[in-house]
């Protein structure tokens, strides 16, 4: 449980180095197809380890921070 009596989800385990498509997806507030399209055409960073596809801790941060870079440049 975490400080607010709920259960906490291994997404919000702050050790993690990396992350499910499903645990990033729920970072972001996404959906799982939705955060594979953005895996797909590179705007979230993943990498291949064997079969499995894995987006790094920080990636979800860094998608927002450039999409929150580029509206303010717009």
């Amino acid at each position: 449980m975490d400080e607010h009596g709920t259960l906490a989800t291994p997404a919000d385990d702050a050790t993690l180095v990396l992350l499910t498509v499903e645990e990033a997806a729920r970072r972001l507030r996404i959906g799982r197809t939705t955060c594979f399209a953005l895996i797909r055409t590179g705007e979230l960073e993943s990498i291949d380890i064997g079969r499995l596809r894995r987006v790094p801790a920080d990636a979800p941060a860094e998608y927002l921070a450039r999409r929150r870079a580029a509206k303010r440049a717009a």
